[in-house]
């Protein structure tokens, strides 16, 4: 599976370029994309998609919402699937993935880890078995991190709010009065080299269940991306999310 990296300079866009050339998910990676220069010595890399010359198998996008629709009008003229790891799109950015899907398979999820989703699943069941229960999350991140409330964070109350359909989310709480028990509550922390840390607080009068994840290291989410690589390349056109390549493990 020849793949190439979007945002290859960053982090993350380095973090998937190792485990590529390691063979990771039987990635190999023959171009790279970035918009200021990057010496990747094994493969080629641009700062413009129209010198790219390479038709991959993938693009993996690990770089910034802004440069979301120039990349997708590249792979929708080639007819490449996408896995776009990027997060903190625009209303309008999100609206030009669900078209892309229309005509490429797209991957999208603001987290890629498998945890993250296993972590969603728990939380939706839980929150069934106690409809009644106050709901927090409260997610760490790096003190460089762009966002907040991280898109992971945005995406575990949307997976909960499926079930409770009346909720309204809080970003943080401030000033004077009850607790609405219908708010989910979101908290971001922002402090020192966190990779990721994402809780949800689901509590009675009787009793709290805490549900966890910590992310020791970024390379989690290149293996995630990988894995989500390797199942899109199989797929028609659509929009796909971490829940869909779960079904796969089942």
């Amino acid at each position: 599976m020849n793949i190439l990296i979007c945002g290859v300079g960053g982090r993350m866009g380095r973090e998937v370029a190792l485990l590529a050339l390691d063979g990771c998910r039987g990635a190999v990676p023959v171009a790279g994309f970035d918009v200021i220069p990057v010496d990747t010595r094994e493969f080629p890399s641009y700062t413009d998609w129209n010198a790219v010359r390479e038709t991959p198998d993938c693009i993996v996008d690990f770089s910034n919402h802004v440069g979301t629709a120039a990349m997708l009008d590249f792979a929708e003229a080639r007819g490449i699937p996408v896995v776009i790891a990027t997060t903190g799109h625009t209303e309008a950015e999100l609206a030009r993935i669900s078209r892309a899907a229309e005509r490429i398979p797209v991957f999208h999820s603001a987290n890629m880890s498998v945890g993250i989703a296993l972590l969603a699943e728990l939380a939706q069941q839980t929150v069934k078995a106690f409809p009644d229960a106050e709901i927090e999350i409260v997610e760490k991140h790096h003190d460089r991190k762009l966002d907040a409330p991280s898109g992971t964070a945005l995406m575990l109350a949307e997976a909960i709010r499926k079930i409770r359909t009346r909720a309204k989310l809080v970003l943080g709480r401030s000033g004077q009065g009850k607790r609405d028990p219908e708010e989910i509550g979101i908290h971001a922390i922002r402090m020192g080299n966190i990779v990721g840390d994402h809780e949800i607080i689901i509590g009675t009068d009787s009793q709290t269940i805490t549900l966890r994840h910590e992310a020791h290291s970024r390379t989690l989410f290149a293996e995630g991306a990988l894995a989500a690589a390797a199942y899109l390349v199989r797929q028609p056109a659509g929009l796909y999310r971490m829940q869909d390549l779960l079904q796969t493990a089942r």
